[in-house]
């Protein structure tokens, strides 16, 4: 008797994977509406568009695929239409949800400004904009309430003063970070004015680079304090000294938050100088060449990095790109002081700049325009803004400063912030933002004013970071913050569904208080209505207090504590 068996299946050969429209792999045909539409007409090109049709047509003359689309390469967005709530975020379309009014972001590389154009930019936002202004934590300025019939007219004044929109948005290179202090700070290693002009003069309106797979971030600071968010950006150049080679710069790749948040990696190479924009050029043609365009949701760069690694990825960029192999560097070293420059401090000439903190960033035209006429008042020409929504006056003689922080003050601009005021971001939430579900901007002012009155003096706790966002794409950096805050709708305790967060703890990035940069923690249904808010933080610093030991951070805490103790 032969023993019986089950024959084996025959193995069902493996799937083929799902081209990525990686160009150089799957080649150029478009595979989603998005890729459609900027392959049949440059993003760039609806410029002339605008100025010959529809700022004389108006509104309704615009097509879908400019509107939601191509008006971004020109930084421009519709805003959200005034009185929808949270909760219908996500259940209307785009065209539901927007007002005939637009967003626009001013573009200024490296947040750098002479007091002359901070004034333009000013009178700008009093006659076209309903004296609305904001600093982004991009270092822009971003106007709301825009016609279409005045965006030709303010581009024309912009571009008079050497200001523009060009690429403020859109699946292109975005503005570029920079150190504030570039140029004058007395313990700079590197000033990186000159890299950051090359590559805007040679790159910024380039339409070979003009169709990416999803916006581009770049990030680059020869100061020590690491002052421009560089593990969260697309690529970054941080200044290092390198034993042999001099100063240079160390490249990181790949960093960005969003829904789902990744780290740059270093790729361990020296960038020397003289080799910035062709080293920017070759990573961002990389992005374009290989990045990922079938999925919006995992087009950006920081995708394609944790496929490769960095050690494939320095590959390619030398061989492909470059043409030559790039020496291995150090990495930086640990920042020493805070990176956001708030406060009085010491130019390498013998001058001052100040650093003033607004209430997370919200600012009108006519501050800017006063801010411009204070600074000339004591003998300054220049300001910066900060990729932490604060404000540099450079230049200022020492006779001055009491003069212009007293000024500043006046003006709702505080050189001597209160810890949260100094630490407390917020993106533009539900009264413009189209994919907003709470409010944010107020919510997060009024806190600071609250936390300021119920706990007093907190700085001996160290500095503890909240970072407001009204919806999950992070654009207030919520998952690297002491205290991030995640926009959503959740029940109060009477059942009723309100706005309010989910809570992340314990994130930041590379600072004097922190060695390495890293995602805060979520605890399992922690999460608070906007109402609730100020006691909530306050609970938690009152617990920190107590139980901290000996030079703990917050964030430290937030880590090692158990979860009924942040709740």
């Amino acid at each position: 008797m032969t023993a019986s068996h089950t024959p084996a299946r025959p193995q069902r050969p493996a799937r083929a994977a799902k081209p990525q429209g990686q160009w150089k792999v799957d080649g150029t045909t478009p595979l989603n509406a998005n890729e459609e539409f900027k392959q049949q007409d440059n993003g760039l090109n609806v410029r002339d568009r605008i100025i010959e049709t529809y700022a004389r047509q108006g509104f309704d003359s615009i097509p879908t695929e400019d509107l939601h689309g191509r008006f971004r390469w020109w930084g421009l967005y519709t805003q959200r239409k005034p009185g929808i709530d949270g909760g219908r975020t996500a259940t209307l379309e785009p065209h539901e949800l927007e007002d005939k009014y637009f967003m626009m972001r001013v573009r200024i590389d490296g947040g750098s400004l002479t007091t002359t154009q901070l004034r333009v930019i000013g009178d700008i936002s009093v006659r076209y904009a309903r004296d609305s202004a904001d600093i982004s934590d991009r270092q822009n300025v971003q106007y709301h309430w825009i016609q279409v019939e005045d965006v030709p007219a303010i581009w024309e004044e912009l571009e008079a003063n050497g200001l523009h929109t060009t690429e403020a948005c859109g699946d292109v290179p975005r503005v570029v970070l920079g150190s504030p202090v570039a140029g004058i700070a007395d313990d700079e290693l590197i000033d990186v004015t000159p890299f950051i002009d090359t590559i805007t003069q040679r790159f910024i309106g380039d339409p070979e680079l003009a169709n990416l797979p999803r916006k581009f971030k770049t990030a680059m600071t020869g100061h020590p304090s690491q002052d421009v968010v560089h593990e969260i950006n697309d690529v970054s150049f941080v200044a290092v000294n390198h034993p042999e080679l001099g100063i240079g710069f160390d490249v990181w790749v790949g960093g960005g938050l969003s829904t789902v948040a990744h780290m740059a990696k270093r790729l361990g190479a020296f960038v020397a100088p003289d080799q910035v924009a062709d080293v920017w050029h070759g990573v961002v043609q990389i992005f374009r060449d290989y990045g990922y365009r079938r999925l919006r949701n995992r087009a950006r760069l920081k995708f394609l990095m944790a496929d490769w690694g960095p050690e494939k990825f320095r590959e390619i960029l030398e061989t492909e790109y470059l043409g030559y192999a790039l020496p291995d560097g150090p990495a930086p070293q640990s920042p020493t002081r805070p990176g956001d420059h708030v406060g009085v401090h010491r130019q390498k000439d013998g001058l001052y700049y100040v650093g003033a903190a607004p209430y997370v960033g919200r600012v009108s035209g006519s501050t800017l325009v006063a801010v411009a006429d204070l600074a000339e008042s004591v003998g300054s020409h220049r300001v910066r803004l900060t990729p932490h929504q604060k404000l540099l006056i450079l230049d200022v003689p020492e006779e001055h400063i009491t003069t212009l922080t007293d000024g500043l003050r006046d003006l709702g601009l505080s050189a001597r912030p209160s810890p949260f005021r100094r630490n407390t971001m917020a993106c533009t939430g539900i009264e413009y933002c189209k994919l907003a579900i709470v409010e944010t901007k107020a919510t997060a002012t009024r806190t600071i004013q609250e936390l300021e009155e119920r706990l007093g003096d907190v700085e001996h706790l160290g500095p503890i970071r909240l970072h407001v966002n009204g919806c999950p794409n992070s654009c207030a950096r919520i998952q690297t913050a002491d205290i991030g805050l995640k926009g959503q709708l959740v029940m109060d305790d009477d059942g009723n569904q309100v706005p309010g967060f989910q809570v992340h703890l314990g994130g930041g990035l590379a600072s004097d208080t922190r060695a390495e940069a890293g995602t805060g923690r979520t605890v399992r249904g922690l999460k608070v209505t906007a109402d609730e808010l100020t006691g909530y933080v306050e609970r938690l610093v009152h617990r920190f207090e107590d139980a901290r030991t000996d030079g703990e951070t917050f964030g430290e805490w937030t880590h090692r504590a158990q979860e009924d103790e942040l709740r």
